[in-house]
């Protein structure tokens, strides 16, 4: 007995360092979650943060909840709506002019809401809302997240917005179905309308904060440029890169988003991967050069409740493969709403089936959903290996993306001028990255990069500024293919290129000037300095409705990578390394329908049970996740809780044994695998639980099962 009081009281020790460490956990933000629900045991994800939701009556009280139960407090709550019945309805009438409006007159409203509108940020709306967060600067939140600065394409009737054009543009309202030009100043205007509303309610947070004698980060929870794009909705995006109160960004891609469809040789279908792949790399490309915070969002679930479990698993893996797929990026919002997961009903099989039948959360699925949590928590690797084809190619994207999606001269609803071009190096393995044109002038941006693809089909650049920085690059070794024609109709709006409409001038034109390349570029890469130009005259949408359009994208890289001396490498899959994290995904569509075979020793961690795999075999259109045991070893480490459906933490190793503190949600099942240099000679719990282990010799693991109870639970096994 005396000989184990020391053993006791390190457990003692144990759980109270585990204690300390979850009420002082507001420095480390690797993950999070947003909940407009009271702490619950059974929603005890783990997370480092939660974003506790709405900043209205209540708030203190729930923020209360999941900071007693270790998580570090931040709010989220809308920017262009939310709950503020109040500001909406002024003496019983609702205050329909400050809602985006349509030519109709059809008032965009939030979801099914009566009261909540898609609003105008005049001066009033954002003194509203400057008043709605002070209270929980005042609590001490960590951070504020306002999400979804949103302004549909298709609205600008309103008589708010009326009033804001004349006020910013000095000339009367144009309806903005009325020209290309009219359509790209309403844009331009909503793309203002919500930088500054962005930019007034981030500074008035953070000087009450510093008033206060505390810290406070200021963030935006917002879709990718690529889906808003798509969804024909306007957000400021790169353009709050330049706001000194804006600290980053979360990137809400997930299964609603990705799986937009998409035209690729003609076929119109969801391509949730490759999707999800491109919206967080645009989301990536505009932060990148900044060095501010971007989280990536993934959803178990999505915003539509009809579709089937399997459904929501297999995107989910879609989207959570593809956002592994930026080693860069370790933080992640590892879902939304965790009691609609954890606590809804969804369809019991698949969409073609007539039964309605509804059911919780399958048991296995959770615990996957646990375990690729916890193995977030664990994503700030430093060593990353990549089995890709050739790195070095980037296609452009600007803001303006969203600025030509609206009557009278839409561009392409499937978005071919983007797709058309990135997708085809996408399904041919080669890991195109997406480069923000609005941040072509920091210096770091373009230095990754040897190819980049560029077109003003349906985008337009903001300034010469980046031409000159583009043209710095391509003299300095670059190579830049443009693929575009003179037919956009945007080309005549007014702006900088053709001295504000008073001549013809095309923005591609300033920058091949600038470039002092000839008509020679039109037909093969022609030198400009030490790079190279080459011009495509072809439509980007036409590209992607056609076979021949994605073999010419990637003639066109494979034309411009021999020019700099390297062939373009192509592959049927995307892989890699994150320490000791196999990320995989085989593309169909792709170069071949070949397998890959991925062989060493792993455990599958989208597998509920955990198990030993020595060889994976991936087809098209499969993904995986592995943990690599071997590489532990590598590591010179003995033993290590190598998987686990519970949040992990004050893991030690010793010559004589190993002890963790596991900790996840009530009514779900813990699978914990534990490798060791050999069997376990005793294994305890404290508290006593019951629980079920496994040794299994052939990869020197031991498997532990158990319900998860919301509180610690201390293992040792002793070696």
């Amino acid at each position: 007995m005396v000989r184990d009081y020391p053993r006791v009281l390190v457990f003692f020790a144990l759980l109270l360092l585990s204690c300390i460490s979850y009420g002082e956990s507001t420095m480390r933000d690797c993950t999070t979650f947003q909940s407009a629900a009271v702490y619950r045991p059974e929603l005890d994800i783990g997370s480092d943060v939660a974003m506790v939701y709405a900043c209205g009556p209540g708030f203190a009280e729930r923020a209360d909840g999941w900071r007693a139960n270790g998580y570090g407090i931040s709010m989220m709550t809308g920017i262009a709506w939310g709950g503020y019945d109040d500001y909406y309805m002024v003496d019983g009438v609702f205050k329909k002019e400050e809602v985006q409006t349509t030519k109709t007159g059809k008032l965009y409203m939030h979801g099914n809401s009566t009261t909540v509108g898609y609003n105008v940020p005049s001066d009033a709306y954002i003194e509203y809302i400057k008043r709605k967060i002070e209270p929980v600067v005042d609590y001490g939140v960590q951070a504020i997240y306002l999400e979804e600065p949103e302004y549909w394409a298709e609205t600008g009737w309103s008589e708010a917005f009326k009033k804001e054009w004349e006020g910013f543009y000095g000339e009367p309202w144009q309806a903005p179905d009325s020209s290309p030009d009219a359509q790209y100043r309403a844009s331009k205007l909503k793309y203002e309308l919500y930088f500054k509303a962005l930019r007034e309610v981030f500074k008035h947070a953070k000087e009450r904060a510093r008033a206060q004698g505390k810290t406070i980060e200021c963030h935006v929870p917002t879709h990718s440029l690529i889906n808003y794009a798509q969804w024909r909705i306007v957000s400021p995006e790169s353009y709050l890169m330049e706001l000194a109160e804006a600290d980053g960004y979360i990137a809400q891609v997930w299964t609603g988003t990705a799986r937009s469809r998409n035209v690729y040789k003609g076929v119109v279908k969801e391509r949730t991967f490759e999707t999800a792949y491109l919206e967080y790399g645009q989301m990536l490309g505009m932060v990148r050069p900044t060095g501010r915070k971007v989280w990536f969002l993934a959803d178990p679930v999505e915003d539509n409740p009809n579709r089937s479990w399997n459904d929501y698993k297999k995107n989910y893996e879609c989207t959570i493969i593809a956002s592994l797929m930026w080693p860069e990026v370790y933080r992640f919002e590892v879902m939304p709403w965790p009691d609609r997961i954890f606590q809804g009903t969804y369809p019991k099989v698949d969409l073609d089936s007539a039964s309605n039948e509804r059911e919780g959360i399958p048991a296995e699925y959770a615990t996957q959903l646990l375990t690729v949590i916890n193995a977030l928590n664990d994503m700030n690797q430093s060593e990353v290996k990549y089995e890709t084809g050739s790195r070095g190619i980037g296609m452009m994207v600007s803001d303006t993306l969203m600025f030509q999606r609206a009557e009278p001269m839409p561009s392409d609803a499937h978005l071919g001028s983007f797709f058309g071009l990135a997708m085809p190096l996408v399904k041919h393995g080669v890991p195109v990255e997406i480069v923000q044109l609005e941040t072509v002038t920091h210096p770091s941006t373009l230095v990754p990069f040897r190819v980049i693809l560029l077109t003003y089909e349906g985008q337009k650049p903001l300034t010469p500024e980046y031409h000159e920085a583009l043209a710095a690059w391509v003299k300095n070794g670059g190579a830049l293919i443009y693929i575009g024609d003179e037919s956009d109709p945007y080309n005549h709006v007014r702006e900088w290129w053709n001295n504000q409409g008073q001549n013809t001038a095309m923005p591609q034109a300033d920058l091949f000037m600038r470039l002092g390349i000839t008509r020679a570029a039109y037909s093969e890469p022609e030198a400009a300095g030490k790079g190279f130009v080459r011009i495509f005259s072809e439509k980007p949408r036409q590209l992607a409705r056609y076979d021949y359009g994605a073999q010419k994208v990637i003639e066109l890289a494979a034309e411009m990578c021999e020019r700099l001396g390297e062939p373009l490498r192509m592959q049927n899959y995307l892989k890699i390394q994150r320490g000791p994290y196999i990320v995989a995904s085989v593309l169909d569509e792709s170069v071949s329908d070949a397998p890959l075979a991925i062989e060493g020793r792993f455990i599958d961690l989208f597998d509920a049970a955990l198990p030993f795999v020595s060889k994976r075999l991936l087809h098209p259109n499969e993904r995986c996740l592995l943990y690599d045991l071997d590489w532990v070893g590598k590591q010179g480490m003995r033993a290590r809780v190598v998987a686990s459906a519970a949040r992990v933490r004050h893991e030690t190793v010793s010559e004589q044994s190993i002890r963790f503190v596991v900790r996840g949600p009530k009514a779900t099942t813990a699978q914990v695998c534990v490798l060791l240099p050999n069997a376990p000679k005793q294994l305890t719990a404290s508290p006593a639980i019951p629980f079920e282990q496994t040794w299994d010799a052939a990869s020197s693991t031991l498997h532990l099962s158990y319900e998860n109870t919301a509180q610690d639970i201390a293992f040792e096994v002793s070696l």
